[in-house]
């Protein structure tokens, strides 16, 4: 079979691999699709995502969906020939975090394609994988796996609404349109939110924000874009850089929120700590996800309006082509790898 492996800053293969076979509890998952993720191409370009560096080669992908082929000793789940998506978390279930219920943060959790440990967690990014059967979810009706794909990152976008609070009726600003930052735009209308703002410095990044729901699409690197807020409720920072920080503080009003859902560079990074204090606002980081993968899964059953997030399919022996055509915003939102 094939995979996708990652040696080194801009060392990308796509190699022959062995088949891997499912241990106990463990279920063995024909891939389809699997979606290019911006951590995915931090390791490609860097060598790296914020503190988790390569330290061998590791098989990329976390954004994979398919079908089961069969479970190794003692693991039950959906009948093989279903199929399903692959929650690529897999938490230790007894640290701290884990009994306070916030898994998502747990200090030894195991995350596909995550060079956070060592050895590394290779990922999904292959012809098949065997993952622990717990982490199977089997797709609502009406939702067919290229969708489904997105599943992981909308869960993303749900958990940082989510850490921001009651978002009903209320101006959310996004910076950022990623695909991150679209599917923070449709988490956020989800919730009830009255008015969407995006701001980014790509055009054709802020279309795919309007195919989300953004209500006003701003140019970042023009201040006198009209459509600029006075002030916003909620900010959600999803753009990863410095200055998508320093707007979210400074257009949140008074005892507002901002969510850091960006992973920022590694090392430290300068911000107008003063604007926390002043205005009091609540400064909230978000980190993956947990439960919010199942309900990401029905929403994206219930919309079809997601499907104009997808931007290319190619297979995965075009790996190389499609993470140039991901790190191109101009040219793309998400790319999907197709097994």
């Amino acid at each position: 079979m094939l995979g996708c492996v990652i040696h080194g800053a801009g060392d990308l293969r796509v190699e022959e691999l062995p088949p891997p076979r499912p241990g106990s509890g463990e279920a063995l998952v024909a891939v389809r699709y699997g979606g290019v993720c911006g951590s995915d191409l931090h390791y490609w370009r860097h060598g790296g995502v914020g503190d988790f560096r390569l330290r061998e080669p590791m098989v990329l992908g976390h954004e994979v969906v398919g079908t089961v082929v069969s479970y190794g000793p003692g693991a039950t789940g959906p009948a093989p020939g279903t199929a399903v998506a692959v929650h690529p978390a897999t938490p230790c279930g007894v640290c701290p975090e884990c009994a306070e219920g916030r898994a998502n943060v747990c200090r030894d959790t195991r995350y596909l394609g995550s060079a956070a440990r060592f050895p590394h967690v290779q990922g999904g990014f292959a012809g098949r994988v065997a993952v622990p059967a717990g982490q199977l979810r089997a797709l609502p009706d009406g939702l067919g796996l290229r969708r489904a794909a997105l599943a992981e990152p909308l869960s993303v976008a749900l958990h940082a609404v989510r850490r921001a609070g009651e978002v009903a009726g209320r101006h959310v600003l996004v910076t950022g349109a990623g695909p991150i930052g679209c599917l923070v735009v449709a988490a956020a209308k989800a919730a009830g939110a009255a008015r969407v703002t995006v701001t980014d410095l790509v055009p054709e990044a802020l279309g795919y924000a309007a195919v989300a729901g953004a209500d006003t699409l701003v140019r970042a690197d023009d201040p006198d874009d009209p459509g600029w807020p006075a002030e916003v409720d909620v900010a959600v920072e999803a753009s990863g850089v410095a200055a998508g920080l320093d707007t979210c503080l400074r257009r949140v009003r008074r005892g507002g929120v901002v969510v850091q859902l960006g992973m920022l560079p590694a090392g430290r990074t300068p911000f107008a700590g003063n604007l926390v204090v002043s205005r009091e606002i609540d400064l909230r980081g978000a980190f993956r996800f947990d439960a919010e993968f199942d309900d990401a899964l029905h929403l994206l059953a219930a919309r079809g309006e997601f499907d104009g997030l997808i931007s290319s399919v190619l297979p995965v022996t075009a790996a190389g082509s499609a993470f140039a055509l991901a790190a191109d915003r101009e040219r793309s939102c998400k790319v999907l790898l197709e097994f």
